[in-house]
């Protein structure tokens, strides 16, 4: 019998292969062993048929990961396993052992994915009102939250943006997204007003040193992501809609907009997303949304 390999895998061509995956392409030792595991259940369903590597094809690999995902394993780790499966066949037709992939046109199951949280406009409109404006901090919080529902920009690109970034007297601002890539996001007039205000009476008496950062903490310096994820969560739980992130407002902006009409590619550059597929899970909550009111109002929705 072949010894086992450090992954658990018995086969030899196994083992080559997870070898080859830790020394030549320099993967985890975690991936390492899952790409072990998976590719061990292919070689314990290919014995118990008395096959051999270069008799498998696309039915026996479709067959085994039907069986995986029968068995309870997760659609991410059934994909993972054909992961594993693809490149260990394209390691036997590198080495000459086979000529073809069973596993390359197999389609990976979906994965389910989670919509996100959103806020209602009435939660929108309490939190906007939990800060206590006439307080140095309080207006400093309520500027922030008003600019992060009207744009839909990232913690982090709120908490980096600068005084030259802002272009309140056209009605916009200049974010710079992943990769640095700028966008144009316009700004409403009631976030306008409100970070204007900070400026011009908060942010002077809050500022030390010379930096630009628009947002300042209590000491005078930027402003942190952790620090404002603090604040909000604080809003979150004092207005009574619970603990909140950033990204729950900016997921509120896209869904807001499209519930109102708004065309999703503008969504989609206003949030920068590279790919609209991204852009289009707001669909999914704005369907999901729809359905949720008819079933709560409509007579006959039972």
């Amino acid at each position: 019998m072949t010894p086992a390999g450090p992954t658990g895998a018995r086969d030899p061509s196994v083992v080559r292969y997870l070898e080859a995956l830790a020394h030549e392409r320099g993967l985890s030792p975690r991936t390492v062993e899952s790409y072990g595991s998976d590719l061990a259940k292919l070689d314990g369903q290919r014995r118990a048929e008395g096959l051999e590597w270069s008799q498998l094809e696309a039915p026996f690999v479709s067959r085994h990961l039907r069986a995986l995902r029968s068995s309870g394993l997760a659609p991410r780790s059934v994909r993972r396993a054909l992961v594993a499966i693809r490149g260990f066949f394209e390691h036997l037709i590198e080495l000459g052992d086979r000529a073809t992939n069973p596993a390359v046109n197999l389609v990976p199951p979906k994965l389910w994915r989670k919509l996100p949280r959103v806020l209602s406009e009435d939660q929108v409109e309490q939190l906007l009102a939990a800060p206590d404006s006439t307080t140095v901090l309080g207006s400093r919080d309520r500027a922030m939250i008003e600019l992060l529902y009207a744009t839909g920009v990232r913690v982090s690109e709120l908490v980096g943006l600068t005084l030259p970034q802002l272009r309140l007297d056209a009605g916009f601002l200049v974010a710079f997204g992943k990769g640095g890539k700028e966008r144009i996001v316009p700004v409403g007039e009631q976030a306008q007003r409100r970070v204007a205000e900070y400026l011009d009476a908060v942010r002077p008496s809050l500022v030390r040193g010379r930096h630009q950062f628009v947002f300042v903490n209590a000491r005078g310096g930027g402003l942190t992501r952790q620090g404002f994820w603090k604040v909000l969560k604080g809003y979150g739980l004092l207005c009574g809609i619970g603990a909140l992130s950033p990204h729950v407002l900016r997921h509120s902006f896209a869904t807001h907009l499209l519930e109102h009409g708004a065309d999703l590619r503008a969504v989609q550059m206003m949030l920068g997303h590279a790919d609209i597929s991204t852009t289009q899970i707001y669909t999914h909550i704005h369907a999901h949304r729809l359905r949720s009111l008819y079933d709560e109002f409509h007579p006959r929705a039972e």
